[in-house]
């Protein structure tokens, strides 16, 4: 059972939908908390997807960051620094923008197979797809801007590698927090 099915045990169509929104807007707002790196900015969506993922399982978890992939896509501006749009979405960024639905969907996945309570499981649910994201984000990274591989590691990956345990680590606590909150109630 994941945490929102365990906080709002009987779900409508319209709570999914507003789960959704609320997902979009918490990755929105993490995006705009960038630090400014050429070609890959450091944002906080990471530490939101892995909150995301931890709370609605793989399926609402997928849904959400599809739609906020279709809320960047339609211009509005969900994408660090305020970007937006296809082309925005083709850039040196793409791969982790696209990575992001396998991040999100991956971490629920695993909550739903048992990785849903204690720090140990909950980190390991949120570090694993974080650290996978790196596999299209680099590949991507490589094809867009034509750097070699080394490059491309050392652009999109290496400054992001203690960040992303951190921000595992972060929501991880949060979660188990927020576990401990509700079997109180």
């Amino acid at each position: 059972m994941t945490f929102t099915q365990a906080a709002i045990p009987s779900r409508s169509l319209l709570t999914n939908a507003v789960l959704v929104l609320a997902g979009t807007m918490l990755v929105a707002f993490s995006a705009q908390v960038s630090v400014p790196m050429f070609p890959v900015p450091m944002t906080l969506q990471t530490l939101a997807i892995s909150l995301i993922g931890l709370t609605y399982g793989s399926r609402l978890a997928a849904v959400t960051l599809i739609a906020y992939l279709a809320e960047g896509a339609m211009g509005l501006p969900v994408f660090s620094n305020g970007g937006a749009g296809p082309v925005y979405m083709m850039g040196p960024t793409s791969g982790f923008l696209f990575g992001f639905v396998g991040m999100a969907w991956l971490t629920g996945f695993m909550v739903e197979r048992g990785f849903d309570r204690g720090f140990l499981r909950l980190f390991a649910a949120a570090i694993i797809p974080g650290m996978l994201l790196f596999v299209p984000g680099v590949v991507a990274l490589k094809a867009v801007t034509g750097l070699d591989w080394q490059a491309a590691m050392m652009a999109g990956m290496v400054p992001f590698l203690i960040g992303g345990v951190v921000k595992a680590a972060i929501a991880a606590m949060a979660v188990k927090a927020g576990w401990s909150l509700l079997n109180r109630r």
